[in-house]
C-alpha cells in the first residue's frame, strides 16, 4: 500500500479510499496525498474538501480514482 501511495505522491495522482474512522465507521474518500510518514499519511480529502491525516492502519482498501464511463 505505501508504494502505491508513493507513486501517487510521484505522479500527482488522485487516490480512492476507504478508510476507517475512529467510531469504526468506514466512508470512501478522494485523496490527493501530500506526505507519508511511519504510521500516517497527509492528503486533501476532496470529500471533506480540507486537509486531513490518516492513519494507515485504518485504510482499508486504496487505488486510483476509476474514471466514469461516460464523464
Amino acid at each position: 500500500m505505501k508504494n502505491m501511495l508513493l507513486r501517487a505522491i510521484q505522479h500527482k495522482e488522485k487516490m480512492e479510499l476507504i478508510y476507517l474512522d475512529k467510531n469504526n465507521l468506514a466512508s470512501q474518500r478522494v485523496v490527493q496525498v501530500y506526505k507519508i510518514n511511519d504510521d500516517k499519511i497527509m492528503a486533501y480529502c476532496y470529500t471533506k474538501r480540507a486537509i486531513r491525516t490518516f492513519k494507515l492502519d485504518n485504510i482499508l482498501s486504496v487505488g486510483p480514482v476509476r474514471k466514469r464511463m461516460g464523464a
